[in-house]
């Protein structure tokens, strides 16, 4: 089972997104036969890299609210990530922009590290309100992974893998990708937005059982609470 998932690191919805497809995948019991790769998606390429602005400060700039109403539908979100056991940092959190952060991605996949790249990059962001715009940081990061601070900092200061950051960011236009999180299953199958953790496992076992995939025995035991957002982060 193929799983294509387009999400930006400063997409609150999109680590929410993340969890709930992990848990789906345990719970369905296909986290075996998944294949699991992220796409890059630029919630605001215009963002700058050095920007003195936080998340809620630009999103009320955004959405033409105040600024205390930006941070309370912030502080929502953060609300459905504890259910996760996720914990944001929303008075922190800065307007980041994540191109480079991307491509270090896309080179951490040549070196079989994207997945913990992904993790961390929003785990840094989200959790203790790191900038990963700033150079320092991502390479910070990059160690963190497991991964090779001399090359990753060649990378940054090259145009290396920005062609492969443009063509998921294109193909997420073609296919009509209007927010993130965005799931594509086996090229067949889109799920959008964070998901309630029941209906995505509901959603995978169809899938599935269409595709002829047999998942592996499940785990008998206390089922995990769920919670219901629907929602996903939209570009712009």
């Amino acid at each position: 089972m193929k799983i294509e998932v387009w999400s930006d690191y400063v997409c609150p919805f999109c680590y929410i997104g993340k969890r709930t497809l992990e848990q789906a995948l345990e719970r369905s019991g296909y986290a075996s036969q998944a294949q699991v790769t992220f796409k890059a998606y630029e919630l605001d390429a215009q963002a700058p890299v050095d920007s003195d602005k936080l998340a809620y400060e630009h999103l009320a700039e955004k959405m033409g609210q105040s600024l205390e109403q930006a941070k309370q539908m912030t502080a929502g979100v953060a609300e459905h990530a504890k259910a996760f056991d996720l914990h944001y940092d929303v008075e922190n959190m800065p307007h980041a922009n994540t191109f480079s952060a991307h491509r270090l991605v896309k080179w951490a996949e040549t070196q079989g590290g994207d997945r913990q790249m992904t993790e961390l990059l929003m785990h840094h962001y989200f959790e203790k309100a790191h900038n990963i715009s700033n150079t320092e940081t991502l390479l910070v990061i990059v160690e963190k992974a497991g991964l090779d601070r001399e090359q990753a900092a060649a990378v940054l200061t090259s145009d290396q893998f920005q062609d492969e950051v443009e063509k998921d960011i294109q193909e997420a236009q073609q296919i009509g990708v209007q927010g993130v999180p965005f799931f594509v299953v086996n090229r067949k199958y889109a799920i959008s937005g964070a998901q309630p953790l029941e209906a995505f496992i509901e959603a995978l076992e169809q899938i599935g059982e269409e595709e002829g995939v047999r998942p592996a025995l499940k785990p008998v035991g206390k089922k995990q609470t769920s919670f219901c957002s629907g929602d996903s982060c939209d570009g712009g």
